[in-house]
């Protein structure tokens, strides 16, 4: 059970740590060799193109201005000076809900922490049950004596911790109802003054029917002429382009090393470079250099040129999917928002992605796999889970120093160096803990992409979910189960069954030390670790040093990241989660989330304004997943409690508690009804509003040449000029419509006439 010193212990190694990092930061940003590393999304916008030059010798790589060290530590004010709107148009509205998150976590639990020291604590701390409990072998430290554990059975107190759970249940839903709110207008308003993006006029349409008359690229444009007459502009075919990017991929190689060895002859005339043509260049034939590369770049383009007619000509490699565009946003609203047949499961339309959003991997999956994919992947999530309670138990084995002790004595001289103990139990369980949790996120995101998912967005938002689920079964309930099992070890083999839950009720408060640990190594350790980037730092000088041929390789040995929604957010739902639970129940571990939400907020503002360079753009489309998981951490909370109480025989107030779940539950109904169509469909008056004013001020827009490549596969752009200039379109030109095969169609009423410069098939 880890004490007071414990505790302080651990804060004094993570507080060190963090201003070690963040002290670090500051004086590595200022210098000019680590430009790169910590302001790549300038370079990237155009805006910076060269480090700071101080002057004198060594100014290219170390800064030697003494008095910008001065000033080293005002990157934080810089990090906050930036307006909201103008962040929006900087990093993009996605970037900025992402940020609300740290600040609604702020607005929730600052006023608790306020309430609760000022109600709870002192009621919690003038108890004394633990002192009574000695005869029971319950193991407990001084700092346990502030949670509800210390009130004894029956007490007329615990109506302050009722009432202070209906409390914490009116603000945290008031706050997000107002947040919600608030970030449903701006999606709203960034979507109506958004410029013009592929996605706001292009549905998703899968599982498209086979028949034997018509090939996908006729049957795609025939049945949208005729179902959409007035609104169907253009399609776009999907291709299953394996071979094709394996090829580009080569080329892209081969043009760096082209690159190179020009470089090399440029720097000395005189002497040709040479290519070894043995094992990893390091034996065999020498060749030259320039014309070798030149030759396979040339070979690899005409083999490209060739796959992609091949592609565009063929139908093997079409797929039963495509994505088809509308001369209008309503148009394309309509499509999306309907049901296109008779039978549901084909033609089904969903709003398309942004094409950056877009994987194309998946699209090529048949739609019938994609129930198969999801049912094993829920199976491997089920044993993934399961057996990850090993690691967790034997964290919880390192909180747990007493209940070892008492079942295994022979261990207690080797731990019981006051110091050594302090460490393990302070810091310690906290480390194992986020080492075990490190290699998770990736594997998730691998189980997200087999189950089909055909967005990144889609991918990184059902990652999340699995992280955040699996967070609370292992990381909470986990480390609440095993940890009461390792810390009263000796309680339960030496009382009834009966007796049982009241331990559990007693010890339950008691894991708060616990998480305070692990609040402290990821939460502040972590976050100061994030802005240093000293991973992206260390791979960058390396391929500096030793990859990095041309401008383009330093380019590109430049990884600005992501937000990282998929690991990001989780995390911050388990401090949701630990806040909500113990706010009534030990009300310690509040001014430790207080503290990590603070310094996140400043750390993560920094990084998107200098570093994170988002691959996408989704309007703030994951908050509903952000309220719904918060609001489950607020249910989770009346229960446990609920339950704490009942063990505390306070069978009074759980009638009482019986309402806070139903009101919960109430008010997430009303939101989601309120808010959630604001992130799942578009509203066809705003539609029409965006049309209207698009047509007034471009009537002769040729949309049409807008769209002719906008979602064809990453692939076929490569080497293509894209950026064409648009065509006068002729307004009173009649549509053309697409000749029919199918013998049932052949007795149509209308003329048509096959378009064949429609799209890529």
């Amino acid at each position: 059970m880890a004490t007071i010193n414990d505790i302080g212990v651990a804060a004094a190694i993570n507080i060190v740590t963090a201003f070690a990092f963040l002290i670090a930061f500051a004086i590595f940003r200022i210098q000019p060799v680590n430009d790169r590393v910590y302001f790549p999304k300038w370079y990237l916008k155009g805006l910076r193109s060269s480090s700071i030059q101080t002057g004198g010798f060594g100014s290219k790589f170390i800064n030697l201005d003494f008095r910008s060290y001065v000033r080293f530590l005002n990157w934080m004010p810089e990090a906050l000076k930036m307006p909201e709107p103008e962040l929006v148009d900087h990093a993009g509205l996605d970037s900025v809900v992402y940020l609300r998150i740290y600040l609604l976590g702020l607005k929730i639990f600052v006023p608790i922490a306020c309430v609760a020291f000022t109600a709870v604590v002192p009621v919690n701390w003038t108890n004394k049950a633990l002192v009574g409990l000695k005869h029971s072998n319950i193991s407990y430290s001084d700092i346990d004596k502030l949670s509800l554990s210390n009130i004894p059975n029956g007490s007329v107190r615990f109506w302050v911790h009722l009432c202070m759970a209906y409390a914490i249940t009116f603000w945290t839903c008031f706050i997000l109802k107002r947040e919600y709110q608030n970030i449903a207008l701006m999606r709203l308003q960034f979507l109506a003054n958004d410029e013009r993006r592929p996605n706001q006029y292009t549905v998703l349409v899968r599982n498209i029917p086979t028949d034997p008359h018509e090939s996908i690229c006729e049957l795609v444009e025939h049945f949208f002429k005729v179902n959409h007459p007035d609104h169907y502009l253009t399609y776009q075919a999907v291709h299953d382009a394996t071979k094709l990017s394996e090829l580009v991929q080569t080329r892209k190689q081969m043009q760096n090393l082209l690159d190179y060895n020009l470089n090399k002859q440029m720097r000395n005339l005189s002497k040709r470079p040479v290519v070894k043509m043995g094992c990893l260049g390091c034996c065999g034939e020498e060749v030259d250099g320039i014309k070798y590369y030149t030759s396979m770049v040339e070979g690899l383009t005409r083999e490209i040129a060739e796959e992609k007619e091949k592609l565009r000509t063929g139908t093997k490699s079409i797929v039963p999917a495509a994505f088809v565009s509308f001369k209008s946003r309503y148009g394309a609203a309509v499509c999306a928002q309907t049901q296109q047949s008779r039978d549901p499961t084909e033609w089904l339309t969903e709003w398309a992605a942004e094409p950056r959003d877009i994987y194309y991997d998946n699209l090529a999956l048949p739609y019938v796999d994609l129930k198969i994919r999801r049912i094993i992947v829920a199976v491997a999530y089920f044993f993934l889970t399961f057996f990850f309670m090993i690691p967790i138990a034997f964290v919880q084995s390192l909180a747990n120093i007493e209940g070892i002790e008492k079942a295994f004595p022979f261990l207690k001289p080797l731990i019981e160096v006051k110091l050594l103990k302090s460490i393990i139990q302070g810091f310690l369980p906290g480390i194992a803990l986020k080492i075990f949790l490190l290699f998770l996120p990736r594997i998730l995101m691998q189980m997200s992409k087999f189950e089909g998912f055909v967005s990144t967005s889609s991918l990184e938002r059902r990652a999340a979910s699995r992280f955040y689920m699996f967070q609370f079964i292992n990381v909470f309930l986990g480390s609440i189960v095993t940890g009461t099992a390792f810390q009263q070890l000796n309680s339960f083999l030496n009382q009834s069954a009966n007796d049982i839950p009241k331990t559990i009720g007693v010890s339950i408060p008691m894991k708060a030390t616990f998480f305070i640990t692990y609040i402290m190594v990821d939460g502040w350790a972590g976050v100061a670790g994030e802005i240093l980037r000293l991973k992206p730092l260390i791979i960058y000088h390396l391929k500096n040093s030793f990859l990095v041929r041309t401008e383009k390789d330093r380019e590109e040995a430049t990884d600005p990241g992501t937000i990282g929604f998929n690991t990001g957010e989780p995390q911050i739902q388990l401090y949701f989660l630990l806040g909500l639970v113990y706010a009534a129940v030990s009300p310690i571990l509040l001014p430790f989330i207080i503290v990590f939400f603070g310094l996140a907020y400043v750390v993560y503002r920094h990084q998107v304004i200098n570093v994170y360079n988002q691959k996408y753009e989704s309007a703030g489309k994951f908050w509903p997943d952000v309220h719904r998981r918060v609001v489950t951490a607020l249910i989770v909370s009346q229960l446990l409690l609920m339950g704490l109480l009942s063990t505390k025989h306070a069978s009074k107030s759980t009638p009482l508690l019986l309402v806070l779940p139903v009101l919960t539950i109430g008010f997430h109904v009303h939101c989601k009804s309120r808010y959630q169509p604001a992130f799942v469909t578009y509203p066809l008056q705003e539609a029409m509003i965006k049309d209207t004013l698009e047509r007034t001020r471009e009537p002769n827009l040729n949309l049409k040449a807008y769209f002719l490549n906008a979602y064809a596969h990453p692939e076929f752009r490569v080497g293509e000029d894209l950026e064409k200039e648009m065509a006068v379109e002729d307004p009173n030109r009649t549509p053309d419509l697409v000749a029919t095969k199918r013998g049932s169609w052949r007795n149509t009423s209308l003329p048509s006439q096959h378009n064949s410069n429609s799209s890529l098939c």
